[in-house]
């Protein structure tokens, strides 16, 4: 097992189960460059740990079971099932917050870490945004 995939492992273990981020910045590079599709482009440690402390906020006893895990030189891939029940207020890119919602989501996504010198100096996560926002019951009746 290479570098980068024991430090997507020690991610996955860090925001799951009882978050760590604390753990989570030490992942990271400190001019590391991620992008999700609720969060967007988010450069620098300190904004992606703040995007995995609002995600670990809103749904904070999260679990994750892996479907394929792939290693292709620095850069490890993950398919899985991000599973959990939001607890906590949901936070939206305006600034403003939604309450909890007490529902239990269960997504299908794909995240893929490139590391150098021993840190994941790019991440990017995939999940459907408009099945978390059904889940939670969000989305207006159709």
């Amino acid at each position: 097992m290479g570098e980068a995939r024991v430090l997507m492992e020690r991610l996955t273990e860090a925001i799951t189960g009882k978050p760590d981020l604390e753990a989570i910045a030490g992942l990271f590079a400190e001019d590391a460059v991620a992008y999700t599709p609720d969060g967007g482009e988010m450069r620098g440690r300190e904004a992606i740990v703040e995007y995995w402390r609002l995600m670990t906020e809103a749904v904070p006893e999260a679990t994750y079971t892996s479907l394929h895990a792939y290693e292709v030189g620095d850069t490890a891939i993950d398919e899985g099932i991000y599973s959990g029940r939001n607890t906590g207020p949901i936070a939206l890119p305006t600034g403003e917050t939604l309450p909890p919602t007490d529902k239990h989501l269960t997504m299908r996504g794909i995240d893929l870490a490139t590391v150098a010198n021993g840190r994941i100096v790019s991440y990017r996560l995939y999940f459907d945004q408009m099945e978390f926002l059904d889940q939670l019951g969000l989305l207006p009746a159709t």
